[in-house]
């Protein structure tokens, strides 16, 4: 029995399928099965009960997975803490950070994190809210960079940076021509927004509920780059983080971006790692720095 197995064996619990499970793993299916296979004969029971069209885990299986875990999370916390007698303000710093942020924010950062903190290596994830969550709490992640607030007993919050949200418009839409509009600038409007699984769609969508604007029902996108292209087609409306915008307006001539007079508006981003975390003090020091980055 090795941790790698018992990664397998979390990975099949959490996806119910083999594929997909071996896909995380960055292992092929029959290497996934076959150590899968060796961990049930060293153990002596059935962990997953097969069939050809699902994947289920045994009741065995249920309780061995909630210790494997456990022992992954204490594993990755022994790691962080060899790392952190070795070199404080070094070592590795696994960082999670949203899709509607990274693109724009990291080119930002890494430049001046890697001036200041010569001895830190930053291993980047970019993933949905829900997931760089349950991989910080799962020990997996040290850090992430998503939307405030997260609300969680055990997660400390840094705010970085507070950003607005301008109307995304194309440069022959009516409105194009305004220099401020008022929130009601949505009535009536087809926006366009992003995919389930992203935190900024439902915050789009509570501002469209609020003001009268009506959800796309013929185009949702992965990222805020297809919600670019989908407004310069003249497909719709969308809301766009300031930052964002700030990155790519250059590239996008022919959207226009206007600022809305409601302040509350806007989305606060922060820096989130676990109040256990071992490294807590280096994160601490890290989030001032990236809020001096950011003023700068």
């Amino acid at each position: 029995m090795n941790l790698r197995d018992l990664k397998y064996l979390v990975a099949v619990a959490e996806h119910r399928h083999f594929g997909r499970a071996a896909e995380a793993c960055f292992v092929s299916q029959p290497t996934l099965s076959t150590q899968l296979k060796k961990l049930e004969e060293t153990l002596g029971v059935t962990l997953i009960e097969r069939s050809n069209r699902h994947v289920m885990l045994a009741p065995e299986g249920e309780k061995i997975v909630e210790q494997a875990q456990r022992i992954l999370v204490e594993v990755n916390i022994l790691t962080a803490m060899s790392e952190q007698i070795r070199e404080p303000m070094g070592g590795e710093l696994r960082l999670g950070v949203i899709p509607t942020i990274a693109p724009y924010l990291l080119p930002k950062i890494l430049g001046p994190i890697g001036k200041d903190y010569p001895k830190l290596k930053i291993n980047l994830t970019e993933g949905q809210t829900s997931q760089i969550l349950k991989m910080l709490k799962q020990g997996e992640l040290d850090a992430v960079i998503l939307a405030l607030p997260v609300n969680e007993d055990n997660i400390e919050e840094f705010e970085l940076y507070d950003e607005p949200f301008l109307l995304a418009v194309a440069s022959n839409h009516q409105k194009a021509g305004s220099s401020l509009l008022a929130a009601d600038a949505l009535e009536g409007e087809n926006v366009l927004l992003l995919e389930d699984g992203h935190c900024l769609r439902d915050q789009a969508l509570a501002i469209c509920q609020t003001n009268g604007g009506v959800e796309s029902s013929g185009y949702s996108a992965t990222s805020l780059e297809t919600l670019r292209e989908l407004v310069s087609a003249g497909l719709g409306v969308t809301l766009m983080p300031e930052l964002a915008v700030q990155a790519t307006k250059t590239s996008h001539v022919n959207i226009s971006y206007i600022p809305l007079s409601d302040p509350t508006l806007s989305r606060t981003v922060g820096l989130c790692w676990r109040k256990s975390s071992t490294r807590r003090n280096l994160l601490s020091k890290f989030s001032y720095s990236l809020g001096d980055y950011l003023k700068s």
